[in-house]
């Protein structure tokens, strides 16, 4: 049986992003380090012991469609009803809502646990947590007394629906259309596809946030709204009423996350006996303001999204690593100054490219762990500084590595879950190991909840220049002081990791220079053609610095100065490669993008 990584979550918690001297300060009151120990101990305990096992079955059984009824996999009802009754769902939700307000960086450490176990049974809860969050910043008090206490203790659950057949990334060509009842209420009529969990069994209700243009909306993004729709309205004693006018026309077949139902919504078609045609939807916000309340529900489902494929790494180097002790192979360099048999062979994990890979592995989760648990304490610390002058900066912080933390986790979920799959050799290709599985659920992240091309532009468009570039260099200075730290050690145990970091650290300011000044000569192109490279850059050398934060802390041990060490001087030679493709690519790409439009292409 496979467990989480514990050791390095908790590692990762109090040791690289700050947990443990936030506590030391009283900034999170209720909080000890008794506690986050026990609440990380029983997250790892029920993600081995009651997830892992249902996560590989529900793979293989996957969610079924009949008629508008979904149901889960064997066994997935009864575990969501466990979990729930745990309290997880609502973790870091408002104690007002009955959520136990812990910090959000304790519920992304066990929500890696959560995708170590199971991505596809992990993937509802997710949208519920998101759900949650946009009530609380942009519901009326009416739909928070309503609906938040059972979205947060878990008994009903939250989706989010964007996406229409025409509109994918560009929500400017949304369709779905709401009309005014006259009670305070609206009627909601479209189609949503790509809809997580919009039809279950884990259940008795489900609340979807919808996406819609009333009438008179103004054109584009300006003129959506978000509206509240449940799949049973609710009495005014909390009981649930009626079917709402909303059903599952089907469900996809899908590469991976089989469990996960991905349903197509229709809402307004006149399914309810005796109703007149319209969903019954109430409004968030304000009217045309609904893309910033959802952007709520999106920058914590982003964030979220970078640890699912942080999750599926984990495992896929646990996996791994315990395949290259076992598998035997060929001769190493080590078993040959040893006395055995001439016949012998050497566990695959002792030839210098297996163990490539698997290091690359653990570097590559550590790396995107510890910039998604600083995204997620950078949003703690806004909340914790709300009202002083300090929140600002830390939210801004938080606006800068989400995209960051969204797409290299989800990269290095897709990378490590596919260098998994060649240390299992020909054994990783087929089912039998799970290796594949892995694969195939991680590949949906760099897709969803906006693609890593949008995080790389939104990355550069929007999150280096603000404040006026003074956020990001605020960022790039406290990882200076890292770097310096690490430059003082003792190159005998430190290598060249000072010096490499310094490098790269180097090449990063130079490329945000670059892209800030062709922002600000309106050469937007130009800026675009280098996102996704520039994205990869940040990742990798703020990884790298954080790693290096590990090694050089109280009680880092050898081991953590050696992966470290390994992160700098292999995988971050990298980052070079890619400020050149940021700052000289620009003019080839635009070129040979040509040949993609000419004919016979």
């Amino acid at each position: 049986m496979f467990e989480p990584p514990i050791r390095d979550i908790a590692f990762t918690l109090n040791k690289i992003v700050g947990l443990e001297t936030a506590m030391e300060k009283g900034l999170f009151a209720d909080l000890s380090p008794d506690l986050v120990d026990a609440v990380l101990s029983e997250a790892a305990r029920f993600s081995a012991e009651r997830m892992a096992p249902l996560g590989i079955s529900g793979d293989r059984e996957g969610a079924r469609w009949h008629d508008g009824i979904v149901n889960t996999p064997a066994g997935w009802k009864e575990l969501y009803a466990d979990w729930a009754e745990g309290g997880w769902n609502g973790i870091s939700s408002p104690a007002e809502f009955g959520g136990q307000g812990l910090p959000l960086v304790l519920n992304a450490a066990v929500s890696e646990m959560w995708n170590f176990a199971a991505m596809g049974f992990a993937l509802g809860p997710l949208l519920t947590t998101g759900a949650v969050e946009a009530l609380h910043a942009h519901g009326s008090d009416a739909l928070k007394r309503t609906f938040a206490p059972k979205l947060t203790s878990g008994e009903w659950m939250g989706t989010m629906n964007l996406t229409e057949p025409q509109a994918g990334s560009d929500l400017a060509a949304l369709r779905a259309r709401a009309e005014r009842a006259g009670d305070g209420t609206y009627r909601i009529f479209g189609q949503k596809i790509y809809i997580t969990y919009g039809e279950h069994d884990l259940t008795d209700n489900i609340v979807h946030l919808v996406l819609a243009r009333l009438p008179d909306a103004p054109a584009g993004v300006k003129g959506i709204s978000l509206f509240l729709v449940p799949k049973f309205l609710v009495e005014a004693d909390g009981t649930l009423g009626r079917r709402n006018d909303v059903a599952c026309a089907s469900i996809e077949e899908k590469l991976g996350i089989h469990g996960s139902p991905t349903c197509t919504m229709i809402y307004g078609d006149g399914s309810v006996p005796g109703e007149e045609p319209g969903a019954v939807g109430y409004l968030v916000g304000e009217e045309n303001r609904g893309l910033a309340c959802m952007f709520t529900m999106m920058n914590n489902a982003r964030l979220l999204v970078g640890i699912e494929g942080i999750g599926i790494a984990d495992a896929a180097y646990e996996k791994a690593l315990a395949y290259a002790r076992d598998r035997r192979q060929g001769r190493s360099t080590r078993l040959a100054k040893t006395p055995e048999p001439s016949g012998a062979m050497s566990p695959i994990v002792e030839h210098p490219d297996v163990a490539r890979m698997l290091l690359t592995m653990k570097a590559l989760a550590g790396s995107a762990r510890a910039i998604a648990y600083d995204c997620a304490f950078a949003i703690d610390m806004a909340r914790a500084h709300a009202g002083d002058a300090a929140a600002r900066r830390w939210q801004e912080r938080a606006n800068l590595l989400t995209p960051v933390a969204k797409a290299f986790g989800s990269d290095v979920g897709v990378e490590a879950a596919s260098l998994g799959i060649q240390v299992h050799g020909g054994m990783g290709y087929v089912e039998e190991t799970g290796a594949a599985r892995l694969w195939r659920d991680a590949r949906i992240a760099p897709i969803y909840e906006g693609t890593n091309g949008i995080q790389a532009v939104d990355l550069v468009a929007r999150k280096i220049g603000q404040s006026g570039g003074e956020a990001v260099e605020a960022y790039f200075a406290a990882l200076n002081e890292t770097v310096e730290a690490a430059r003082a050690r003792n190159a005998t145990e430190f290598g060249a990791m000072g010096e490499a970091l310094r490098n790269a650290m180097a090449d990063l300011r130079e490329a945000t220079a670059f892209l800030q000044e062709r922002l600000s000569a309106g050469e937007t192109d130009t800026a675009q053609a280098g996102a996704t490279a520039y994205l990869r850059q940040f990742a990798l050398t703020a990884g790298a610095v954080y790693l290096a934060r590990g090694a050089i802390s109280d009680g880092a041990g050898p081991e953590r100065v050696a992966l470290a060490r390994f992160m700098a001087e292999n995988l971050l030679t990298e980052a070079s490669g890619l400020k050149r493709r940021v700052v000289s690519g620009a003019e080839s790409l635009a070129a040979a993008q040509e040949l993609l439009l000419a004919a016979g292409a």
